[in-house]
């Protein structure tokens, strides 16, 4: 996908669901861009992340990052949320605003029939460490203009946004983007978020979801994490460096990233342990050991 390919749009998400900001440049960390997913808003008496998914509300406000490394909210009536008390009357509930250096639990809810919303159960489900992501092996997510086609890419709320097509073909490969180095390790899976009504004209729309259903397996946009930090540019022109693999052991999930924290075991009849190995594959360098360290996550 590399011919003429340049990043189009950088956006970043200082607010866990709320709208973000468009960047020329920015610079990445090993949490994903610098001032990305930094805040979340907590419902204080669940103890639980608020998303878009259980309050659609959140994506008519918009934040932006300070000098300061604080986080500016606008209102969807254009007033400024200076405290809590303040989102919680906008709101309707009492809520917290609180920073990824906190130690709040990475815990939100996932609606599990998003045809029968109003009659369906929720599953709570943990997010990553540090920085307010979904998913531990998403810190940096990326999309093309093609599989966008005529949806509007603010729906998905990737940080960067391709000039082209062929992002899917990127899972596996570790690709430079300007002065950062990403592993792009997942498809990402879509939920009932990319169907809600936002801010800007954009109408609640359940065909979005049923269609990556049916059409993509569900998953829309790949997600990658840092290898080497650095400054990336709207008109940068990714490249691939290489390609590895990794060995899914049965029972894995096709889309989970693999997670350095975690063991890779499972016991033969359930309680024991057997032990599953990842390889890489450099394309011109051939095979070599899983880095020490890095293990293969399997569910629990």
């Amino acid at each position: 996908m590399f011919g003429g390919v340049q990043i189009a749009e950088l956006w970043r998400y200082p607010v866990k669901s709320l709208q973000g900001e468009r960047l020329d440049a920015v610079a990445v960390t090993a949490d994903g861009l610098e001032g990305d997913r930094q805040f979340a808003i907590y419902d204080v008496e669940s103890g639980l992340g608020l998303t878009g998914r259980r309050v659609p509300e959140l994506l008519f406000a918009s934040a932006c990052m300070r000098a300061d490394g604080t986080a500016e909210i606008t209102l969807p009536d254009g007033s400024l949320a200076g405290d809590d008390n303040t989102l919680s009357n906008w709101l309707g509930r009492s809520v917290a605003l609180r920073s990824a250096a906190t130690e709040a639990a990475r815990r939100y809810e996932n609606v599990v029939d998003f045809e029968h919303e109003s009659t369906s159960d929720w599953e709570p489900f943990d997010g990553a460490a540090r920085a307010f992501h979904d998913n531990p092996g998403a810190r940096v997510s990326l999309v093309s203009t093609a599989t966008m086609g005529s949806w509007d890419p603010r729906r998905f709320r990737a940080n960067v946004l391709l000039d082209g097509e062929g992002e899917d073909s990127l899972v596996g490969s570790r690709v430079t983007l300007g002065e950062a180095t990403l592993n792009v390790d997942m498809r990402i899976k879509r939920c009932v978020m990319t169907t809600r009504a936002q801010a800007g004209g954009i109408e609640r729309d359940l065909d979005v979801l049923r269609t990556i259903a049916r059409e993509r397996d569900a998953c829309l946009a790949v997600g990658a994490l840092v290898i080497d930090q650095g400054t990336i540019r709207v008109g940068d022109t990714p490249g691939a460096n290489s390609r590895y693999r990794t060995t899914r052991a049965l029972g894995t999930e096709p889309n989970r990233a693999p997670d350095a924290s975690m063991s890779v075991k499972r016991h033969a009849d359930g309680t024991g342990c057997v032990i599953a190995s990842a390889m890489f594959v450099a394309e011109d360098e051939g095979e070599y050991d899983t880095p020490s360290g890095f293990s293969l996550g399997l569910p629990p």
